[in-house]
């Protein structure tokens, strides 16, 4: 098993919040749909490479929070999604680090109160 994760699932509060906050914040679209009575957006997905996707979730078992899971977006450029995030009002938790060879870490807070990672390589 090479790449063991398939899906995660992000909680959020207000859906058409989370929607714009993501979408403008890593410039992608996302895809809204209702799973099992639950609203979703799902990011992109190419089943093609390697990697995982998933979605923002609003319903009862979802829980907004800086506690558990870290979710880290592989971005060409954290500085400047940094600077959309703040932008639309929200906190960096953790500023831009060098890691080594491995590249950049950082973490900022989203839309709904979840603390989310970035990493971005060095090229």
């Amino acid at each position: 098993m090479s790449n063991p994760v398939f899906h995660f699932e992000i909680p959020v509060t207000d859906i058409d919040r989370a929607v714009a906050f993501y979408q403008n914040v890593l410039e992608v679209e996302l895809h809204r749909e209702s799973v099992d009575g639950y609203d979703m957006a799902f990011f992109p997905r190419d089943d093609s490479q390697p990697g995982c996707s998933g979605a923002l979730a609003k319903g009862e078992v979802y829980k907004p929070t800086h506690d558990g899971s870290l979710i880290y977006f592989d971005v060409a450029d954290i500085d400047a999604v940094l600077a959309r995030a703040t932008a639309l009002g929200s906190r960096v938790l953790y500023e831009k680090k060098d890691i080594g060879e491995a590249g950049y870490v950082a973490e900022f807070e989203d839309s709904e109160g979840n603390r989310i990672a970035l990493t971005q390589g060095k090229d």
